[in-house]
């Protein structure tokens, strides 16, 4: 087969395909992995001391770990949870047990979601302790309730700073993406790989693999920069 009709007829329709699934992966990944940093983040800097360091306890676990070690435990270590709760209370327990075993989407889902949000929330929490508290105070002094400072003075300030280090953080999970071959799933590295060893044509698969990352990534670039150019205030480089 030439490498003409190998691209057009074999590797090209299989890395669509899995380009598909994997923004499957990223899309909800990336909007709970921002949602989860944000929570986490405001958490961390504004809550009470006891969930300030429930939070710290959780970034620091999914922080201090290898992303494809928390893919496997959800994938694969999981189900040993369900497997003991029968084995300790019996059969009777296997709709519960059923809880503990999560699909491949799923599992990788949850593994980069929390993962993400965990470095997320280190950007959102330094965001807004780079905010001046005095601009919180001249709120107050204003007639502001303390939510109306926070929520109109406060938190879009800290977007505007947070947003470079968040749209980094989505960058490099398109990337991570890439794990989720590990549990299954046939996304664009894992049809990259099936082809290649198929074929033995490693470098043609794996070269047009990155450029199809190459390109999420440009995109995604690209609109993270709107983003900020959107947000920015003009005559502010502070807030810009």
């Amino acid at each position: 087969m030439g490498t003409l009709e190998f691209y057009r007829t074999v590797l090209f329709p299989a890395l669509n395909k899995g380009l598909w699934v994997s923004i499957q992966i990223i899309v909800p990944s990336a909007v709970l992995g921002v949602a989860i940093g944000i929570l986490a983040g405001v958490g961390r800097s504004l809550g009470t001391s006891r969930l300030s360091r429930a939070l710290d306890a959780y970034v620091a676990v999914f922080r201090g770990t290898p992303l494809v070690v928390q893919l496997m435990m959800w994938y694969y270590g999981l189900p040993t949870v369900g497997v003991f709760l029968e084995s300790q209370f019996g059969p009777g327990v296997s709709p519960l047990s059923s809880l503990f075993r999560l699909s491949p989407y799923a599992s990788s889902v949850t593994a980069f979601a929390l993962c993400s949000g965990a470095y997320q929330s280190e950007y959102i929490r330094g965001a807004l302790l780079s905010i001046k508290k005095g601009q919180y105070m001249a709120a107050l002094s204003l007639g502001f309730t303390r939510a109306q400072a926070f929520w109109r003075i406060t938190a879009p300030a800290a977007a505007r700073r947070a947003l470079p280090g968040c749209g980094n953080e989505i960058i490099y999970l398109i990337k991570y993406s890439s794990l989720a071959m590990i549990v299954t799933m046939s996304e664009l590295t894992g049809q990259a790989k099936g082809i290649a060893t198929m074929y033995f044509r490693y470098l043609e698969c794996y070269l047009a693999t990155a450029g199809y990352y190459l390109a999420l990534v440009t995109l995604a670039t690209w609109l993270l920069s709107w983003m900020e150019r959107r947000l920015a205030i003009p005559g502010d480089p502070g807030l810009s």
